[in-house]
């Protein structure tokens, strides 16, 4: 038997030991938000949530299975907090949000999992149940991520939204017509809040997070992509009207810039 060779083996598990035994949960610190989280998806999403050092909201409609849930998380060592609210109201779905970053400090996730379960042929879906899907699956969650992303731009802070879909979003049996609509809705929504957002981050704290990334060996500050500050309206006054892309495109046949003077802007090509 190799005698080296087996204690190389001992020393490197008991290396991967201590490793394990210091490693911190993977949200410690933060604040999550799980709309719909009193059963279910939203629940399980909760509990392992405060596994992993989190501090957890669940919002539902209904009180007992939401304290019910809030009693266990407390039990079992985590921070738990129960705000009721019907996610089908805009007004409500922004309110709880508001809740949340006022009980907490801010709001760092935000999973969005509440659902019907009602269901509709096309021939045969109402107006009321169409209604009812899209403002659970779609309008609800539209505003509880416009309350969020809020509180993270105000913060300057990086944060994540979770909006839980389905496969059927891309087709789905017959009989869930409505609820295919509204979550292929929220699919749309979620790439679009990911791509309009994803710069959103403090440029000092962006920066910041790149010389860490770096180990300290002073990369210039990140930037933004040249086509992003271009979209931006970079350099221009606020209020410009050839600010953006759309400005861009007009502005080849104009001489002019309303926040310039001097020579032509942008030159001639």
């Amino acid at each position: 038997m190799n005698c080296t060779g087996a204690r190389a083996r001992d020393r490197g598990r008991l290396r991967t030991a201590g490793r394990a035994e210091e490693r911190m949960g993977l949200l410690d610190d933060k604040v999550v938000l799980v709309n719909g989280g009193s059963r279910g998806v939203g629940a399980a999403t909760a509990r392992a949530a405060v596994r992993e050092g989190a501090a957890v909201a669940v919002t539902g409609r209904r009180t007992e299975p939401g304290e019910a849930l809030v009693a266990e998380l407390s039990a079992a060592g985590g921070r738990a907090l129960f705000v009721r609210a019907d996610l089908a109201d805009a007004g409500q779905a922004k309110a709880s949000a508001a809740e949340v970053a006022d009980a907490y400090g801010r709001i760092d996730c935000l999973v969005n999992s509440a659902g019907l379960t009602s269901r509709g042929t096309l021939p045969d879906t109402t107006p009321e149940l169409f209604d009812a899907h899209v403002a659970v699956s779609l309008r609800g969650p539209s505003f509880a991520m416009q309350a969020a992303v809020a509180d993270m731009r105000a913060r300057g802070a990086p944060g994540a939204i979770v909006n839980i879909i389905t496969s059927s979003a891309h087709g789905g049996q017959p009989f869930l017509a409505p609820y295919v609509a509204a979550k292929a809705g929220l699919a749309g929504l979620t790439r679009n809040a990911a791509h309009a957002h994803r710069w959103d981050r403090d440029p000092d704290q962006r920066s910041e997070h790149r010389l860490d990334g770096d180990g300290g060996r002073g990369r210039r500050p990140a930037r933004l992509p040249r086509r992003r500050r271009r979209l931006a309206g970079a350099g221009r006054a606020p209020g410009c009207r050839w600010a953006g892309w759309a400005g861009r495109r007009r502005s080849r046949t104009s001489s002019s810039c309303c926040c310039r003077t001097g020579p032509a802007w942008p030159p001639a090509r």
